[in-house]
């Protein structure tokens, strides 16, 4: 289900982040067919396959990695992306395909065991060894290091992670966030080539999660080392990575920065899971897409190419791009400007009818035809009926029933007067592009990746 306005993947990184030019320590035997071609890719995974016996968890995944850059495989809990993070460390062994550290084939009949593929982890747990000290922790894998050189560079472990004078503490001395710097200071005392992060936030509450996710992308720029972590967290995802990689059923449904695969999502399933999302029915018509909730202009939306013209499609609206109209409440649930009422169904719930429908319109849903064109509402606010309220704290989110049988999802301040039930005038607000899709791409209403509701 990809979206004609599928936009090219980009490897580009935020920052400024710095190329490592720490010194490979690690060499694998490898044929020379094996090698890799982009000196710059630290990682490559080609064609991963993996099943547990008739299931399939990892299903015909590439991806590749740069040096210096954080990734980030975001999705659902049994998407894959932790089998996939064990395939690369050596942890699970492929059942197809090949990963390839630094050009070197790692996998298959190649396969290099996990403790020489240059690679540290930090796990979920953190798993210190609570008879350690936090020193003696990040000290464990230093075994080819002499004492001084040990010494030196805990030191300078401790000090990147702010824990200059915790070092003689042992885990159950520190706190959670203390044990998790510990735990990354830990995997980058070797130096590896590259640092797999297997939810390494998901044991922290909420506040100490942000200052971490901060705290933890501070290390990795300074110290320039390659990670790949893992997630189902939208929001940790986003703010943390150069490139996120959304998963599902075992592959990826779209690789980018974190800005373009919020923006410009190229499945549904990107959309939806990526935040609250809701998709708003619309007729494209010359230079517009007409809609119940308003007109927005061709140029808004993105990469709706020439042949899509007088066409349904569905429209991606964020919760900030739509709002309700102040200052024009339909408290006696008509509007003249397109002439809709409200009827009741069955005395349960409310439905939305509109005297204006022709048996020649081309969209039904929007409005009269003339001339190949819909005729939609003469203002920019549609009519809608607001079916749940949530309370976030600065915010309300709502969930207004539209006249079409779809739900859109709105965000206002906590102290803006907005109905808590019944009709309401909405429009849409939005500032930037809109990503689309074409209405014959609706998913089935029985898969269950996608959220109902609020």
């Amino acid at each position: 289900m990809m979206s004609n306005s599928a936009q090219s993947r980009t490897n580009s990184h935020s920052d400024g982040q710095a190329n490592s030019t720490r010194t490979n320590k690690h060499t694998f035997n490898s044929s020379a067919s094996d090698e890799g071609d982009n000196t710059d890719e630290v990682l490559e995974l080609c064609n991963l396959q993996k099943q547990y016996g008739t299931e399939t968890v990892v299903d015909n995944l590439s991806l590749s990695v740069n040096a210096g850059e954080i990734l980030t495989l975001l999705g659902p809990s049994g998407c894959g992306k932790t089998t996939t993070l064990r395939l690369i460390a050596g942890l699970e062994a492929v059942d197809g395909g090949m990963v390839r550290l630094n050009g070197k084939n790692v996998s298959g009949s190649a396969f290099v065991p996990p403790e020489q593929r240059g690679v540290g982890v930090v796990f979920q747990e953190f798993a210190l060894f609570p008879h350690l000290t936090a020193r003696e922790n990040v000290a464990f894998g230093l075994t080819e290091y002499s004492s001084v050189e040990t010494d030196n560079r805990v030191d300078e472990l401790l000090e990147l992670v702010d824990l200059p004078n915790q070092g003689e503490s042992y885990p159950d001395e520190l706190s959670g966030g203390q044990q998790q710097r510990v735990a990354l200071a830990r995997s980058l005392a070797p130096e590896p080539d590259i640092l797999l992060l297997d939810e390494p936030f998901s044991n922290l509450d909420v506040d100490l999660r942000v200052a971490m996710r901060e705290e933890v992308r501070r290390i990795l720029k300074e110290t320039g080392v390659t990670a790949i972590s893992v997630t189902h967290d939208q929001e940790e995802a986003l703010s943390i990575s150069d490139r996120v990689a959304v998963m599902s059923n075992g592959h990826i449904e779209q690789v980018g920065n974190p800005e373009t695969v919020f923006q410009h999502p190229e499945s549904r399933f990107v959309a939806s899971f990526l935040g609250y999302a809701s998709f708003i029915p619309g007729y494209v018509s010359g230079d517009v897409v007409q809609t119940k909730v308003g007109t927005v202009p061709r140029e808004q939306v993105h990469g709706l190419a020439s042949e899509y013209n007088q066409t349904r499609v569905d429209l991606l609206v964020r919760p900030d791009d739509v709002s309700v109209c102040h200052g024009n409440p339909d408290t006696s649930g008509t509007q003249s400007g397109d002439q809709k009422t409200m009827t009741a169904d069955d005395a349960s719930h409310t439905q939305f009818t509109d005297k204006t429908a022709s048996s020649n319109n081309p969209d039904p849903d929007l409005g009269t035809a003339k001339n190949g064109h819909v005729d939609t509402q003469t203002d920019e606010c549609g009519c809608g009926e607001v079916v749940a309220r949530r309370y976030l704290g600065p915010t309300f989110l709502y969930e207004v029933k539209l006249e079409t049988g779809e739900s859109v999802q709105c965000m206002h301040n906590h102290d803006e007067n907005i109905p808590e039930s019944g009709v309401v005038d909405i429009k849409i607000n939005a500032d930037h592009e809109l990503a689309w899709f074409p209405r014959e791409q609706r998913p089935d209403e029985t898969d269950e990746r996608y959220p109902r509701g609020i």
